[in-house]
């Protein structure tokens, strides 16, 4: 399997600097020459939109759920009349959806049954070290790996993705993620919306050549095939009532800014949980691997009403119908959610830069993603952290214009406490653990770490980028 970092060793990679929305890369797809068929484009709403089936546990053991779940070679029909090649958990495009609950562990064996190492990571998930997803713990082909989620977290919305070290960016884009939600006992008098009516939607783009197969490496903004749960511009049937609707961005590298066509979103929770109260958004930003949980109430609508979610650059993504009446609808939207936990006085700083090294583009050698001016390396510890100590961190975007950056932490939830020293935008509100950053913007976000010791990662989420070397390593210390 060709990886992005081979196509930059050898230097077949073409970067814009100053003035350029992306980096660049070229695959072997580009020399592609179409000898099949010729692909027509997708109608908008002919199929609807998949709700990925809940995983059920095999057995429960101790008030531990066990799960197990296979990694598989698969194919899919996005585009009408042809299956493409894929990757997926149980051997489905969009995962399995798993259903946890506040305080009761789960646990997960992932069995790999393709020919490359993979692994998962909980991302978002408070877990111990070994469990985590390190690119450098793989499961190697025909051989099984037990993780286990202790889940002492709030209630939120979580995606389980592979992070194996080189192969991570493309096989997330192959297939390679699934929703993992926390239910949270606590939360259950709130009446928001429950059951069928709790929709977790994976957003994505992709790539087709002219014969229909995926394009991996190539310029991101060619990604122009956006998917909804695995299906392209796919209907929704809804009833005229209120939903809550998990949307996550499970894409490589694009930030979303979604509208209704019509009514409005309600935002009701971010990527660590609830907000402390409910606010009316027009539009709503998520970048690459966040999270934000909202409520659609379709109750003022007549059945027949179709209503458009869509993004200014990518058009509609989804369509929801209104469909039927109901003749109840007991939840609701309360004005208070969940007030979110003090934070700790901080005693530790520190700064952290993204950037990429183009100092060999000239020549024709590789692009170098550098946190604090060096690449990953699996040897290298970067910060030494006391467990139980509150951090502010300083995050800054040292690129030039038209280089984007996303920034994950992971073990840990945070706070943003401002961003270019003023108050921080409603997308940074609440509990996070991924934050989006423009050219030249600074963000300073505050942590505790805790419970676990052992070696972590933060990276940019951007998973080209986090592959060229973007990357860099916590160890959290007694």
């Amino acid at each position: 399997m060709l990886t992005r970092r081979a196509l930059l060793a050898a230097g077949a990679v073409t970067a814009g600097v100053l003035g350029m929305p992306q980096l660049l890369s070229r695959g072997v797809a580009d020399a592609y020459v179409p000898t099949r068929r010729t692909v027509q484009p997708t109608a908008p709403f002919l199929r609807p939109m998949p709700v990925a089936p809940v995983l059920e546990p095999v057995s429960t053991r101790d008030g531990t759920d066990v799960y197990r779940i296979p990694i598989r070679n698969t194919s899919a029909e996005i585009l009408q009349g042809i299956q493409t090649p894929l990757l997926g958990f149980a051997g489905q495009f969009a995962g399995p959806t798993i259903r946890a609950r506040t305080g009761r562990p789960t646990q997960l064996t992932v069995t790999n049954e393709i020919d490359v190492p993979v692994n998962v990571h909980l991302h978002g998930g408070r877990t111990p070290a070994d469990s985590d997803g390190h690119p450098m713990d793989v499961i190697l082909p025909g051989k099984s790996r037990l993780y286990t989620y202790p889940n002492q977290q709030q209630g939120t919305t979580l995606w389980y993705h592979d992070h194996n070290m080189d192969t991570e960016a493309e096989h997330v884009y192959r297939g390679l993620a699934g929703a993992y939600i926390i239910e949270d006992p606590c939360e259950e008098y709130l009446g928001l919306p429950r059951g069928d009516y709790d929709v977790p939607i994976m957003l994505r783009d992709i790539q087709f050549d002219a014969n229909g197969d995926l394009v991996v490496f190539d310029d991101v903004r060619k990604r122009t095939t956006i998917l909804a749960n695995g299906v392209s511009r796919p209907y929704f049937p809804v009833a005229a009532r209120k939903y809550r609707f998990r949307l996550i961005n499970t894409a490589n590298d694009r930030t979303f800014q979604l509208s209704l066509s019509a009514g409005q979103l309600t935002q009701i929770g971010t990527d660590g949980g609830l907000l402390p109260a409910p606010v009316q958004v027009r539009t709503l930003e998520l970048s690459s691997a966040e999270r934000a949980d909202v409520v659609i109430d379709f109750s003022r609508f007549p059945v027949g009403t179709k209503i458009e979610l869509s993004d200014p650059v990518a058009g509609t993504i989804l369509r929801f119908d209104v469909t039927r009446r109901v003749l109840f609808d007991f939840s609701r939207v309360p004005d208070k959610l969940r007030e979110l936990p003090p934070m700790p006085r901080a005693t530790v700083e520190r700064d952290v830069n993204l950037s990429f090294d183009f100092s060999q583009l000239p020549s024709g050698g590789p692009v170098l993603g550098e946190i604090n001016g060096k690449p990953y390396d699996d040897n290298r510890i970067d910060f030494t952290i006391k467990r139980g100590t509150t951090e502010i961190w300083t995050i800054t975007s040292t690129d030039p214009p038209g280089v984007r950056h996303t920034f994950h932490m992971h073990l840990v939830q945070f706070r943003v406490l401002d961003r270019n020293g003023k108050p921080p935008l409603q997308s940074d509100a609440g509990l996070k653990d991924t934050v989006y950053l423009t050219a030249g913007e600074t963000v300073r976000v505050q942590a505790t770490f805790v419970p676990y010791t052992g070696r972590y990662l933060y990276h940019c989420h951007f998973l080209e980028h986090a592959m060229d070397g973007m990357m860099a390593q916590m160890n959290i210390v007694p």
